[in-house]
């Protein structure tokens, strides 16, 4: 039915990948490209055989004009980016020149600032509206379901939203003393940035790590998280009708946080270049690689996640509390896709918004974040492929 170019071959990748074969009613055939192509070769070779066909490219996503090449080559409806935020900007410019649909799980961040948000990318909104096609925005979990989340609650259950919390919580152990469950550059980018929260139409900074909550999170348990700033409540402020305050909280161990500490202390973290033997490299680049790789983590965590979102509004004028959220396993995940919870809950809902895409479902000229269309397809979707989600009206809500 659909030909795919998926570009990237990490962790997430991977799960794109073997949900686009097991969906292969949609994806009939998928490139898979990247700057190694032996990773590509690995993903085919695992899963070649089925009714989607596979084949792969080398390509650099720096380089508009590679990619350009590549996809006129190809020629495929739709491409998804599971590459690094750092090259949203490139890939988007090469589906303009040639005029083919954009998806993507992360917003665009350069690569020497640790500053990431939407307006880069919401700056295309007029040149993808006048060529004809559409960029879906942020379509993993968080951002991405947390949307979707956001829009079904709004088309159900309220008339106005006016308090989001988003929680993100990962229970799982992978025995490390320190690792990242995804690319360690961008995770400890993230994570090691200023946090804020969006509240009565204005940004309110606090200092990393600054405000911390307990939570008890169905299926995992009491866990400390931790205030951050995230992409997603930049466009759930734009497009929920009554929003006054939305904030992110993520949860950290004691033993992240202390290494992440001396880490930091002693200028590991930095993205500012050095001089080192006559070379200049960047710190936070060099500690990447010398971590474990979140794609190699899947054999050896255990736990669970549970990510949701907590509303606080009204519905014909009384107040109501909502929340729903995704409970996954880390060790289900690894025999099915050999993954462990955090790529596969990124991975799961970029195929899914590819699928609705490619059948019509979320296709309409411009660019887009996921709670701008008809989330009810996409949720009965998050059911099918993996990602079941639970609801509730009575949560404990955080202060």
């Amino acid at each position: 039915m659909s030909r795919a170019l998926i570009i990237g071959a990490g962790g997430v990748a991977g799960v794109v990948v073997h949900k686009c074969c097991q969906n292969s009613e949609v994806f009939t055939e998928i490139c898979i490209a990247s700057r190694t192509k032996s990773k590509c070769d690995a993903l085919k070779a695992a899963l070649d055989g089925g009714k989607t066909k596979i084949t792969t490219a080398q390509v650099d996503a720096n380089n508009v004009d590679e990619l350009i090449a590549l996809i006129n080559d190809y020629k495929p409806e739709l491409v998804i980016n599971v590459a690094l935020p750092y090259q949203d900007l490139t890939i988007m410019d090469a589906c303009l020149a040639t005029k083919t649909h954009y998806l993507d799980t992360a917003n665009y961040e350069p690569e020497d600032t640790a500053k990431f948000e939407y307006s880069w990318q919401w700056a295309y909104r007029e040149r993808f509206e006048k060529a004809g096609i559409t960029a879906i925005l942020g379509c993993g979990f968080d951002p991405g379901v947390t949307g979707v989340f956001s829009a079904y609650a709004m088309k159900h259950y309220f008339d106005e939203i006016h308090e989001i919390d988003i929680l993100d919580c990962n229970g799982g152990d992978h025995g490390y003393p320190f690792a990242t469950n995804f690319n360690p550059e961008i995770n400890i980018r993230e994570v090691s940035a200023k946090g804020s929260y969006w509240e009565n139409g204005e940004w309110i900074e606090t200092e990393p790590m600054e405000i911390k909550r307990e939570y008890n999170f169905p299926e995992v348990g009491k866990k400390d998280m931790y205030l951050l700033h995230h992409e997603e409540l930049e466009s759930l402020g734009l497009n929920i009708k009554g929003i006054k305050r939305i904030r992110f909280f993520m949860t950290f161990g004691q033993s992240y946080l202390t290494h992440l500490k001396c880490l930091e202390n002693v200028g590991m973290t930095s993205i500012e270049p050095i001089e080192f033997e006559g070379k200049k490299i960047v710190p936070l680049q060099f500690l990447k690689a010398v971590l474990p790789d979140p794609a190699s983590l899947g054999l050896r965590t255990v736990g669970k996640t549970n990510i949701g979102c907590i509303y606080k509004g009204i519905k014909d004028g009384k107040e109501v509390h909502y929340y729903v959220y995704n409970v996954c396993d880390h060790q289900e995940c690894y025999k099915e896709v050999g993954s462990q919870a955090i790529s596969y809950t990124t991975g799961v809902p970029a195929m899914i918004g590819a699928a609705m895409l490619l059948t019509g479902k979320w296709k309409k000229p411009g660019v887009y974040n996921v709670e701008e269309f008809d989330p009810d397809p996409f949720m009965d979707a998050l059911n099918k492929w993996g990602l079941p989600w639970k609801e509730t009206f009575t949560p404990e809500l955080v202060d």
